[in-house]
């Protein structure tokens, strides 16, 4: 340690009240952390490129310091999808200063983890108030039947109105419109559903009719179009 000249002549005075660190809620306790291993938490965080093309959602599960389990979701750029996939086997083992100091491939990526450090490290995590945290494999519930991201996917144009092409119930096959050409459901098939449905030996005709549903007032539409090519 290195005093300058100043420090070094002055006389000591003895500190008096130690106040610590605010104690943070973590997994349904409230800790006093002073170092990364007093970290823990499960929570979730969006970053964006600097020519914001594409974004991330990553969900982390942090024990003890820790990262346990990260989900990766990215959408806007091809790029970022296989830097999604670097970034799962980097995260996993490291702690989250580690983690915020690694380069993870993608600006979006590296960006949601910096929003991530700050929510776990300031006791916002979503497992704040549950006793216990949340066990390892929170991310994929996340992710619900089919294990698919949900996304939404709309277009529109001025000349020819809206286009639903994926809802969170999944891939829209066809859009249902009344007798004013306005939209009043659609139908859909939920691909995860039917992936998982041909892996386990279904014909995929069978699969794609039993994985396939609509909403709205689809019985009583005028027309059916295709959202990609009508």
């Amino acid at each position: 340690m290195i005093y300058s000249h100043e420090v070094q002549n002055m006389c000591s005075v003895t500190k008096g009240a130690n106040h610590g660190s605010a104690p943070i809620p973590q997994e349904g306790k409230w800790t006093q952390a002073k170092e990364i291993k007093d970290i823990c938490g499960f929570t979730h965080g969006i970053g964006w490129c600097a020519p914001q093309q594409g974004a991330c959602k990553l969900s982390l599960n942090v024990k003890d310091g820790v990262i346990q389990e990260a989900l990766i979701e990215t959408i806007g750029c091809s790029g970022m999808t296989h830097s999604a996939a670097m970034s799962a086997e980097i995260l996993p083992g490291k702690t989250i200063l580690e983690a915020l100091n690694t380069d993870l491939v993608c600006d979006a990526i590296n960006t949601a983890m910096r929003e991530l450090f700050l929510q776990i490290t300031y006791g916002r995590s979503q497992s704040a108030f549950s006793e216990g945290g949340l066990a390892i494999g929170a991310g994929l519930e996340d992710l619900g039947k089919g294990l698919r991201s949900q996304v939404a996917t709309m277009y529109g144009t001025l000349a020819k109105g809206p286009r639903y092409l994926e809802m969170a119930e999944g891939y829209v096959t066809k859009i249902a419109l009344d007798e004013n050409s306005e939209i009043i459901g659609y139908e859909f098939v939920s691909l995860g559903r039917m992936m998982e449905m041909i892996s386990k030996g279904m014909d995929a005709n069978e699969a794609l009719k039993k994985a396939s549903g609509k909403y709205g007032r689809v019985d009583e539409a005028k027309k059916l179009i295709d959202p990609r090519c009508e």
